[in-house]
Parts: C-alpha cells; sequence; structure tokens
C-alpha cells in the first residue's frame, strides 16, 4: 500500500517514517499538493548457500563454446572491435 505524505510530514516524522520503511511501507512525498517523489524500501538480498548455487551450475547444461561463439557473432555488428 502506498502513503501520501507532504514535505512537512516527511520533516518532522523521519524517525516514523524510516521505521515504516524498515517495515516495507511505500510513500510518495507530496508539495502543495503535488506529488514529487516516492520513498520505497529497499530490497533486501538474501543469503543464498554455496552448495546451492554449486548445485544449480552443476544441473545446468553444458556450453559448447563453439556454438556459443557462432552465436555470439550472428547478433554482433560486423567489424564490431573489442574495446581496450
Amino acid at each position: 500500500m502506498t502513503t501520501s505524505i507532504t514535505q512537512r510530514e516527511l520533516r518532522n516524522s523521519s524517525g516514523e517514517i524510516m521505521r515504516r520503511l524498515d517495515a516495507g511501507e511505500t510513500f510518495i512525498v507530496t508539495r502543495a499538493g503535488q506529488p514529487v517523489g516516492q520513498l520505497s524500501p529497499l530490497r533486501r538480498q538474501r543469503f543464498v548457500a554455496a552448495e546451492a548455487v554449486a548445485d544449480l551450475f552443476h544441473r545446468a547444461p553444458a556450453i559448447d563454446p563453439e556454438r556459443l561463439r557462432s552465436d555470439l557473432d550472428a547478433v554482433a555488428a560486423p567489424g564490431a572491435e573489442p574495446r581496450a
């Protein structure tokens, strides 16, 4: 749910607003009745165990380097040079 707050509310109640952001709430900030910005919580990074990642890669299909190169060449601009 998005809550509208005024610039004054943001200034005067920043501590409470930060706690609500931390809880996942999103805010639209208004000035003179017009929306001027949005405050939304950052997505938290989740920890994934190395074993789980290794298992996913282990089960992934094998990559054929020649086919990969051919596919890349097919979509690359003709005469494109790598950057230095």
